[in-house]
């Protein structure tokens, strides 16, 4: 561009392409959202697209573009014309780069601050007052050839419009204004003086050709690291896809040589089908991984420009501030002189009319300054706007790509799962005593499923990307060491944990409301509400379960702990090192049986052994009534996978002491008795259909339900869900367990409903618990569908409960008493000894 005009047009086009570029690739997102593709496999509460954000968002800066748009027409040349054109060479031209003006204001600024010279010159260049070199005679003559020349061809393409999109423009230069009329370049040569020097004097003619040369060298050479960069990239890929190709070619080639003689066809072109779906959804993995680190590339220019941009604003309002300093004074002193002028009745000297005159004329001058830096105001904060927009839509772009990208991981452990399940399914036992190809085939398939990957070989991990890890966060085994079909079973239900853990975790309103009801109790203790209650129903975060389980224990304990001298559980742990008490016996036998299928607890070095010993050794003599029973080793072990040993002793004592009625584990258990009573009340009631079903077939459900109440659903629910449970459990109480073990029974009632004899009922409640891995649909189910649910209700029923068993037991003791007098008179009856009388 030869103007300034001309440059703003410029600025304002391709500010205007880039707006409807960036548009468009919005509008093709959302046409590809609403068109069906093989991508697309998560659907309702897992895909949460919100396709009218982005059109919102680009409507009101739509609406605010058009409120700060700085509407210009070209003057002269643009674009391609302007740059055909030869270099007009003269001295007033100044090359200002952008990467100067940082530089350039502080000069600014500190020379205005200062105060000393009033008729200051103006050093950022963007309105009409350009900083102009003494020109020389010949330069002068130079300058008047192009100016005719360039008239002559704005005249002959007079009408015509370039558009942006080819303009070849220097983002490292802005152009300068237009050139002044002849007179008034020799008059302000003239006039200038020392102090009026611009701070461009340094760039001489022999220095910018200088610059040019090597930024065009510069540029020249960049552009060729880039064409090798991009054929670097493309021979990576095309070796990549050759070696996928020659890998498929040998695993096809195997398969049909040595395993596939005999085979059925329908089975081959089962498992070719498999195998092609999982091949497919490979490649799409890696697709998305290249799309999403590219965005992720965008997002981090885009938020670099807009730093630099707010940088230039800052320093832009500085400048204005500093110019409205000036623009004050002046003012002030213009109106100084206009008094002094009114009140002289005569005639007026010569001297003091050309200082005034003078003064005209600089006000004049920043006028103009103050227009134009009002121009290039709007048009920054026009730029600042649009990039702020174009920044959120590579946001939202980024995050639909990583919601896909976990969709579809969700859904290739899927498939995997059914593929390990179609696989025991083949496995059928053979009649013939000679084994069939297509036996040999399948049991080829399983040994290959069943092995770990090796490290060596790293090319299968094409065919197998998501093994399945040995032990889940929590240290649980996910696969189980001896049978072989039990192993599959276990190694299926781990991807179909893995596959809801990955759906669930693209919903992450839950995780921002934890982050933002911690920043907000960051300050202040927590304490009981409704939030933080359906909060916990839905589930504590992994990383703050540590902190929430501890704050939960010391509210149920406060009164405990403030009652206990200090080093309480020290003390108590002291004394039981010291002088062992009869449960350390049977908390010796209990500790390696604990959680054998835990890290942390599988063998007699592990480090949760010695915690574990330590709390139960500790409690034992806190609660001698109590001392040990089994139950308790497993409630501290789960315990202390997130609390310290003393944490862990204060959260059993919550158990046995605050959440348990008495006796709950005594050596009668008697309370535990009586909540399976009060539960079958609640299953007639809640569960009217199934109750009967189970009365109709005479089956006891309570011999299974009798170890959840005990142990809080150790080991007999997923990990995942268990904690889940706890969770709740910590912070609402015993009710927790009441709601989720009628919730288990819901969740398969259908199930449950269609077995009709009383063995397949009771061997099928044995292991149905581990079939339930969807934690979020029975969380629904415990804390929903089962409402109301009173406590005072409970406690109604224990009490009712509890004298029945009472009377109950006493009748039993009777007997007992009747008995051992009958044998102590009748000499047949005195061998007979019963089995608490031969451990006593």
């Amino acid at each position: 561009a030869a103007t300034r005009q001309d440059m703003t047009y410029w600025l304002q086009e391709l500010q205007q392409k880039r707006w409807e570029y960036c548009n468009n690739l919005d509008a093709a997102k959302r046409d590809s959202r609403t068109s069906p593709t093989p991508s697309d496999f998560s659907k309702g509460l897992v895909a949460k697209d919100n396709p009218g954000t982005i059109l919102s968002q680009n409507a009101s800066a739509e609406r605010a573009r058009n409120i700060l748009a700085v509407e210009t027409s070209p003057t002269d040349l643009v674009g391609e014309q302007a740059a055909s054109q030869p270099a007009p060479v003269q001295a007033s031209a100044i090359n200002f780069s952008l990467k100067q003006w940082s530089t350039e204001i502080k000069n600014s600024m500190s020379s205005l601050r200062k105060g000393n010279n009033e008729n200051r010159k103006s050093v950022f260049y963007t309105t009409e007052e350009w900083e102009l070199l003494d020109p020389t005679p010949k330069d002068l003559e130079d300058s008047m050839a192009l100016e005719e020349k360039r008239k002559h061809l704005a005249e002959g393409n007079k009408g015509r419009r370039l558009t942006s999109s080819a303009f070849p423009f220097d983002f490292g230069r802005i152009p300068h204004k237009a050139r002044r009329p002849l007179k008034d370049m020799i008059g302000s040569s003239k006039s200038r003086t020392s102090s009026d020097s611009s701070p461009t004097e340094w760039c001489s003619g022999n220095g910018s050709r200088l610059v040019s040369e090597l930024q065009l060298k510069y540029q020249s050479q960049q552009e060729e690291l880039e064409k090798l960069k991009k054929e670097l990239l493309s021979q990576k890929e095309l070796v990549r896809l050759l070696q996928q190709t020659v890998r498929s070619s040998q695993y096809d080639k195997y398969f049909a040589s040595r395993l596939c003689e005999g085979v059925p066809k329908d089975t081959l072109e089962l498992l070719h089908q498999k195998d092609d779906q999982i091949l497919g959804l490979n490649n799409q993995l890696e697709k998305l991984n290249l799309e999403k680190d590219s965005l992720q590339q965008e997002v981090k220019n885009l938020k670099c420009k807009v730093g630099e941009l707010n940088e230039r604003l800052g320093m832009l309002m500085e400048t204005i501030q500093a110019k409205d300093e000036v623009i004050m004074k002046l003012s002030r002193q213009l109106s100084e002189c206009e008094d002094s002028t009114s009140s002289q009745s005569g005639a007026i000297n010569s001297p003091t009319a050309t200082c005034t005159n003078k003064e005209l004329q600089e006000l004049d001058r920043l006028k103009d300054n103050l227009q134009g830096y009002k121009t290039q105001n709007k048009f920054l904060n026009k730029e600042i706007l649009e990039l702020s927009a174009l920044r959120r839509n590579a946001e939202a772009r980024e995050r639909e790509w990583q919601a896909k990208y976990t969709s579809l991981e969700a859904k290739l452990c899927q498939i995997e799962s059914k593929y390990l399940i179609l696989l025991q399914e083949m496995k059928t036992p053979v009649c013939s005593e000679d084994q069939s190809p297509a036996r040999e085939v399948i049991t080829q398939l399983l040994e290959d499923a069943l092995k770990a990957e090796p490290s060596e070989q790293p090319e299968q991990a094409f065919f197998k990307p998501h093994l399945v890890s040995e032990y889940d966060i929590y240290g649980f085994q996910t696969v189980p060491e001896d049978d072989d079909e039990e192993k599959l079973v276990a190694k299926s239900r781990a991807l179909d944990l893995r596959s809801l853990s990955l759906n669930e975790n693209r919903e992450i309103s839950t995780g921002v409301k934890w982050e933002n009801y911690l920043a907000s109790t960051m300050n202040r203790e927590m304490m009981r509400c409704v939030e933080l209650k359906n909060l916990i129903r839905s589930g504590i975060p992994h990383e703050h379960r540590s902190k929430m389980w501890k704050w939960c224990v010391n509210l149920h304990v406060k009164k405990f702990k403030d009652s206990a001298v200090p080093g309480y559980f020290q003390t108590l742990l002291q004394k039981a090192l010291e002088k062992p008490n009869p449960a350390s016996k049977q908390i010796e036998l209990d500790l390696l049986r604990t959680l054998p299928n835990n890290k942390h607890y599988s063998s007699p070095t592990s480090e949760g052994i010695q915690k574990l010993r330590n709390v139960l050794l500790a409690f034992s003599w806190r609660n001698p009534d109590i001392g040990y029973c089994q139950g308790l080793n497993r409630l501290v072990a789960i315990a202390l996978l997130y609390l310290e040993q003393e944490d862990a002793f204060w959260c059993l004592v919550t158990i046995v002491e605050v959440f348990m009625p008495r006796d709950y584990y005594t050596k009668t258990l008697l309370g535990s008795q009586v909540d399976q009573r009060v539960f079958k009340d609640l299953m007639s009631e809640k569960l009217p259909r199934l109750h009967a079903h189970f009365e109709q077939y005479k089956v006891d459900y309570t011999l299974i339900t009798f170890n959840w109440f005990l142990v809080v659903f150790v080991d007999s629910v997923v990990s995942d869900i268990l904690f889940k449970i706890w969770d709740s459990f910590l912070y609402e109480g015993p009710k927790v367990i009441f709601r989720f073990a009628l919730a288990l029974f819901k969740y398969k009632e259908e199930e449950i409903l269609k077995l009709q004899d009383s063995m397949s009922i009771f061997k099928y409640l044995r292991y149905f618990t581990r079939t339930i891995l969807d934690a979020r649909k029975l969380t629904a189910i415990a804390f929903g569908d089962l409402n109301p649910f009173p406590l005072r209700q409970i406690r109604n029923r224990r009490t009712y409960h509890l004298e029945k068993v009472r009377l109950e037991l006493t009748e039993l003791e009777a007997i007992r008493e009747d008995f051992l007098r009958e044998r102590e008179t009748c000499v047949e009856k005195r061998d007979l000894i019963s089995d608490d009388e031969e451990d006593s």
